[in-house]
Parts: C-alpha cells; structure tokens; sequence
C-alpha cells in the first residue's frame, strides 16, 4: 500500500506541501530566506519522511487562494482548516490541532451573548475566506459579515467603529484586549476551527494513510512537542477524541 500511496499522492517523487503563511499559530515565523517555521512545516516534514521521499513547501499568503489550487498540480498536500465549503473540493484528515474562534465586542455593547450576535443590524468584521468566515457564512441569517484582507484590516474596522464585532482567532483577539480595555471576548467560543491535511478527492488510500499517520502523531507527542517547540501550545488545543 505504501508505494501505491506514494504514486498518488506524490506523483513528482517529493512531497508538495501548501503552507498557509497567513496562521500565525502554525507558522510563527518565516526567516530571512523565506523559510516558514511551526507546527505546519514540522507536520509537512514529518509526512514526507514517513514516506521516505523530500519535501517541498509551497507558500501561500492567504488559505482561500491555497484552497484554490487543489486541483492545479502545484500541491500535494495542503495544511489548512477543514470545514463544509472546502471539503467540497478537498478530502481532509482528522484534525490535529484546534483553534477556538470568538467574538470580540465594546463593554458597552448591546451584544452581551452569542445569541445575541445575529441580529438585524449587527455588523462583523471577517477576515475573508477564513476557516470561520466559512462558518459564519454558514450559520447566520441576519447579521452582516465585512470581509477584510487581514486580520489587522479586520481589527482596523473595528477600531474605528465601522462595525459592531469583530471575529477571530481567540490568540489575537487576546492580544487586542490587552491592548485596549474597552474591548471584551465574547464566551464561549462560536466555533473551533480544526487544522487538517488536506488533498484532492478521489485518492482514498492517501487519505487514510494521511489520516492514521495523524492520529499517531497526535497520539504519540509529536505534535504537543511541535507546539511547544514553537511557544505556542499555551494557545492552541489538541483533539482529545480522536
């Protein structure tokens, strides 16, 4: 099984890994040279070593436009959060980290609650085409979302009033609190987004191949040691359930 798994999944004979450059989580830092560093390039690097072959990373800045490319042979494995939209046109593993997402408000807001969140009226700013911006696509009918092009974009509209709440990543709303104490967190968390490989569909050998080497690894302690590694396992959780 393991040659027919290299065939499919790595046809070039190394291992194309898409980096989402933009999770400052899984990737902390990017060198000089442009090298990313973290969690998603320590997992990429593991993969291609259990199957014995090199591998390549393959960058992008943001995870819609990694997403875009599963079917233009410029990627053979993609580290990215798995949810209903993508797995459309991606198969994904188990996940093996998980990132809550929150909803940042004033203390002076009427929004007290998450039911109180979608509402006619309410405007949230988004980072597009994230994980959550998904989710939220989804899940609300009433509230409007504002997609920005980064998280920073995102927290600027909601510094100047330009809309009600803000959405993210527990970690950086965190760090916009400290900053500013009329700013509060809204608990719990709207939803946890969960990191995965992912690959094209119509590969199920490489998929369950990926999805056990996954489970081992969080198992096993490579992924918490990963974290850990790289300072932020204080912010990220592991799946439990798996």
């Amino acid at each position: 099984m393991r040659k027919e798994v290299l065939r499919s999944l790595a046809p070039t004979g190394r291992l194309r890994a898409a980096i989402n450059l933009s999770n400052f989580l899984l990737v902390p830092k990017v060198l000089t040279d442009g090298t990313p560093v973290g969690t998603s390039p320590d997992l990429a690097f593991r993969i291609a070593e259990e199957l014995g072959i090199e591998c390549e990373l393959v960058l992008f800045d943001r995870p819609g436009s990694l997403a875009d490319k599963v079917n233009s042979d410029v990627w053979d494995i993609g580290n990215i959060a798995r949810e209903t939209a993508r797995a459309k046109t991606i198969d994904f593993t188990s996940p093996y980290v998980l990132i809550d997402a929150h909803f940042m408000v004033r203390k002076n807001s009427e929004v007290r609650e998450l039911k109180d969140v979608d509402s006619v009226g309410t405007t949230i700013a988004v980072v597009e085409r994230s994980a959550y911006d998904l989710w939220l696509t989804e899940n609300l009918n009433q509230a409007t979302l504002v997609r920005a092009k980064s998280m920073e974009e995102a927290g600027s509209l909601f510094g100047n009033d330009q809309v009600s709440i803000l959405a993210g990543l527990k970690p950086a709303l965190l760090g916009q609190v400290a900053n500013n104490s009329d700013y509060t967190i809204l608990y719990p968390r709207f939803t946890a987004i969960e990191q995965a490989v992912g690959i094209r569909k119509g590969n199920p050998q490489a998929l369950v191949f990926l999805d056990e080497l996954i489970k081992e690894l969080v198992s096993n302690g490579f992924i918490e040691s990963s974290l850990k590694a790289h300072n932020v396992h204080k912010k990220l959780s592991i799946p439990s359930d798996q």
